[in-house]
């Protein structure tokens, strides 16, 4: 399984001058390739082969008086980008096909040097390399300062140097993990869970532990208010805007930062808990669209769901994920009867068939993990095993394996 580890880099002003070369180096090849292939599609004629654009767009271009400066990057980025705009093409592709699953994807599109997010990636080829004095030796870029928070556990395949908008540079590595190391940092256990994901609480699981909601962007929303209003009267094209802009970035990235150290630890510590987890298969994108967006948005349930299925597939856990028609809130877990709908209002409910009286989102967890088949503990055969499909990036940072990037 490929994962990745990223850590903060602290570049001199020379190297930001050479990382800024190199990021707009990039983006022109990435746009040269795209023009190149709509050009072929407006004429009727074939696309070019990757070669082809390898060799007119590169090789051919460091000749000519208007791309002369391209040899002034790592040859390996200016390949790497042909190869995203190839992948973008390719993901089109099946997207029109259906053969991609997800939404539809549209045409790939001509990137801006306004753009806040810029990359790029050095394959082994480049040569680069990690000293002895722990900084990262980039080709035509020099040894840039790195803040290590953990060992690299392998020799990396690829490392893909990252500005985000609030002017932060990282390294990010892609990583082989191990297996046996996994199974021994984190053993089998008999224990499983059901999950009800909510607003009021951010989780409360089946065995009545109740898991408060940190509500970041709410807490945030004073100082976010304030910087986007400094930000709205600032003269557009000045440096003081530039400067508010980033500000205004910054904030959003804390906030972003902190909502993802709290889902890596808690999605951490339930896998390491449960040998089978239930969560509800939630339409968060329908819920986005209602009058509780902000809040839905706050919760951030889809990158927890997404931490959950990448670690379960990591550490050899089980993921089951049910429908979000199951009625978790109307059916009584003790009897089984359904007791019908009921306002959000209502927290606590008696069955009439019973007479249990029942808090809401507890009750709603038993039902969850009842309706996966985990009523029983992981030892006893129920948990149904199945392929779940791992995310392919680990954002790390902290000393245990499921950290979290700052970005």
């Amino acid at each position: 399984m490929q994962l990745r580890h990223s850590f903060r880099l602290y570049p001199n002003a020379v190297q930001q001058a050479a990382l800024a070369r190199a990021f707009g180096c990039a983006r022109v090849v990435y746009n040269d390739a795209v023009r190149a292939r709509e050009d072929a599609r407006t004429r009727g004629r074939p696309f070019p082969t990757a070669g082809q654009l390898s060799r007119e767009l590169i090789t051919d271009a460091k000749r000519t008086a208007g791309r002369a400066w391209l040899g002034e990057v790592s040859a390996v980025v200016l390949q790497q980008s042909l190869r995203d705009a190839e992948t973008a093409y390719r993901n089109f592709f099946a997207s029109l096909g259906g053969t991609r699953k997800g939404p539809k994807l549209g045409a790939p599109r001509l990137k801006s040097r306004k753009d806040q997010r810029q990359s790029i990636r050095f394959t082994a080829n480049a040569r680069w390399s990690i000293t002895d004095s722990g900084r990262l030796n980039l080709p035509k870029i020099g040894a840039v300062k790195v803040k290590w928070s953990r060992a690299l556990p392998v020799t990396p395949s690829s490392v893909t140097v990252i500005k985000d908008a609030a002017g932060r540079y990282f390294a990010s590595f892609v990583i082989d993990t191990d297996p046996a190391a996994d199974a021994e940092w984190m053993p089998a256990t008999e224990n499983t869970i059901g999950i009800d994901l909510g607003l009021t609480h951010f989780a409360v699981l089946s065995d009545g532990t109740k898991i408060d909601s940190p509500r970041f962007l709410r807490r945030a929303e004073k100082k976010l208010k304030k910087a986007q209003r400094e930000l709205s009267r600032k003269q557009k094209g000045s440096k003081s805007r530039a400067k508010a802009r980033q500000k205004v970035a910054r904030a959003h990235a804390k906030v972003a930062d902190a909502r993802r150290e709290f889902h890596h630890r808690l999605s951490t510590r339930l896998i390491s808990e449960n040998q089978g987890i239930a969560v509800e298969d939630l339409s968060v994108a329908g819920l986005a669209r209602t009058r509780l967006a902000k809040s839905v948005h706050d919760a951030g349930w889809s990158q927890f769901i997404s931490m959950l299925t990448y670690k379960a597939e990591r550490y050899g856990r089980t993921l089951i994920k049910i429908s979000r028609f199951e009625p978790t809130s109307q059916v009584c877990s003790t009897c089984g009867v359904k007791d019908g709908p009921k306002p959000l209002n209502v927290r606590e409910w008696t069955c009439t068939a019973c007479g249990t009286v029942h808090d809401r989102d507890t009750n709603a967890a038993i039902n969850v993990k009842q309706a996966a088949g985990l009523a029983v503990t992981a030892c006893g055969a129920p948990v149904r095993p199945g392929a779940i499909p791992a995310r392919r990036e680990e954002t790390g940072s902290h000393g245990f394996p499921t950290g979290n990037r700052a970005a």
